[in-house]
């Protein structure tokens, strides 16, 4: 019969079957449903809302636009256009705020580790589709980061060794990293930030070390970065035998030393930082709209893709403040949102035109500026947009249009596009785009019908990104990454 200790999580005995691999989602749900059910149940629900396209707010306007899509529109379409990612962002972050309020870490490196685990569970129940979610996590990663980095350094924080209550499976990671007694002096940062350290502070520039396993059978790799943001001295921090907690040293998780000390004001600095972040979200279109006049001028016919919520607000807001304008709306087949943004705009009193995706070439050259949605922004400067963008950002290339892309910050995505098209992509049904009564046909049937949901746009054809802090070149993401996201988070 199973012990006590090794059957429930919540046992302070180390389990010497535990898993390598602490970040598993399955290790966070074993130790929330041990300790903190609570929590457990709303990340539960918080799952299957996320699944099944619940996350909506059928009181927005967006969400009546995705309404009036057309009766045949499918399900994804609704979702696609009909929800408000933002409101999704907002509950991500409400979500992370109620678990880690009330639940019971004592140090970053303790947070970190669970919101590691967090992270994994919302990728696997369909964060990797709103890459938002994902960008939420680092951020908040990101905040834990940037306290703990300004741990004071005149004391009042204990070294967790010995004493330190055990956050079970998830502490079994965090308690064999041990802080040397040469660093204990100097809890604070270890080098200051400067050009050097953030240069070497990308995924790259690291040092393979090679250490052996206590049964001396194999060798493993474990990746240390060489100089990044609060690193410090080589050697301050020691890994433990693995008899101890019952895992591989080599599957550890290595912080700074300051990140395994108790501070007292961490989890109200780190809430109140969250709180900030919320903030942040509920002013995004306040904040994106009110750059509306720099951009949009009068006499300017300005030509948008499909439905956006976003671009639809930005162009709003631009004919409020007396702007005369007219744009040209592309339809955006085989989802048409472009019609339900269309009707808005023409009910808001802007001249308002619909073409078929197929005219877009031809009419460029009356245009003078193209506003895209965002899916998400790339590491690269390049954009994840609605599927068709890519057509009407080489039209504009070859016709010398400026194309600006409207997005939140929330949408900036530490992730290079290696695949090319196939980036943050989904493939959805082709019956939208053909009939399956004609798929009898000796001709048809041999043919490949592919129905992306996104395109990928270099970065080459975008112009400027107008986002709730300001607007950017695609050059200058790279150092917005930098002020967002840690880079050991970016995986």
């Amino acid at each position: 019969m199973t012990s006590a200790a090794e059957a429930l999580p919540g046992s302070s005995i180390p389990n010497n079957n535990a898993p390598a691999n602490l970040d598993d989602p399955a290790n966070v749900r074993r130790w929330l449903q041990a300790n903190h059910p609570r929590q457990l149940a709303l990340l539960d629900k918080f799952q299957i809302d996320l699944r099944l396209g619940r996350i909506l707010s059928s009181t927005t306007p967006e969400a009546a636009a995705g309404n009036n899509i057309g009766s045949n529109s499918s399900t994804h379409q609704k979702y696609q256009y009909g929800k408000e990612r933002r409101l999704v962002t907002s509950h991500t972050v409400e979500l992370l705020r109620s678990i880690i309020g009330p639940t019971r870490w004592k140090t970053a490196a303790q947070l970190l580790t669970l919101l590691r685990g967090l992270g994994n569970e919302l990728h696997d129940a369909g964060g990797s589709r709103e890459p938002a979610i994902g960008n939420m996590v680092r951020r908040v990663m990101f905040i834990v980061r940037d306290e703990a980095d300004n741990f004071p350094s005149g004391g009042g924080g204990d070294v967790d060794n010995k004493n330190m209550e055990k956050i079970d499976e998830l502490s079994a990671q965090v308690d064999k990293m041990r802080v040397s007694p040469s660093s204990t002096s100097a809890p604070g940062r270890g080098k200051e930030l400067s050009l050097a350290s953030m240069l070497w502070a990308h995924p790259q520039h690291v040092t393979m070390k090679h250490s052996r396993t206590q049964s001396g059978e194999g060798i493993s790799d474990m990746r240390i970065r060489s100089d990044s943001f609060g690193s410090t001295d080589s050697g301050a921090v020691n890994v433990t035998s693995s008899n101890s907690f019952g895992c591989d040293p080599a599957a550890a998780q290595i912080y700074p030393p300051h990140y395994y000390m108790q501070w007292d004001k961490l989890r109200e600095n780190v809430m109140e930082a969250i709180e900030e972040v919320r903030g942040e979200l509920k002013d995004l279109h306040k904040n994106i709209n009110d750059q509306a006049t720099q951009h949009i001028h009068n006499g300017e016919i300005i030509l948008t893709y499909a439905f956006s919520s976003t671009v639809e607000w930005f162009l709003k807001t631009a004919a409020a403040k007396k702007r005369k304008f007219q744009v040209i709306v592309c339809e955006g087949a085989p989802h048409f949102g472009g019609h339900a943004m269309a009707k808005s705009l023409a009910e808001a009193g802007i001249d308002t035109t619909v073409i078929h995706d197929a005219a877009i070439f031809a009419i460029m050259a009356r245009v003078n500026k193209v506003l895209l949605p965002a899916h998400a922004v790339l590491a690269n400067g390049g954009l994840v947009a609605p599927s068709g963008c890519n057509i009407v950002a080489l039209a504009a290339k070859q016709n010398s249009v400026p194309v600006v892309a409207v997005a939140g910050m929330f949408k900036l995505c530490p992730l290079y596009p290696h695949e090319g098209q196939d980036t943050l992509n989904d493939l959805i049904s082709p019956s939208s785009v053909v009939d399956y009564s004609l798929m009898g046909d000796p001709v048809l049937s041999e043919v490949e019908f592919v129905n992306p949901v996104h395109d990928y746009i270099t970065p080459q054809l975008i112009d400027l990104f107008v986002t709730n802090i300001g607007g950017f070149q695609p050059s200058y993401i790279y150092r917005l990454l930098a002020e967002y996201y840690h880079s050991d988070d970016w995986d």
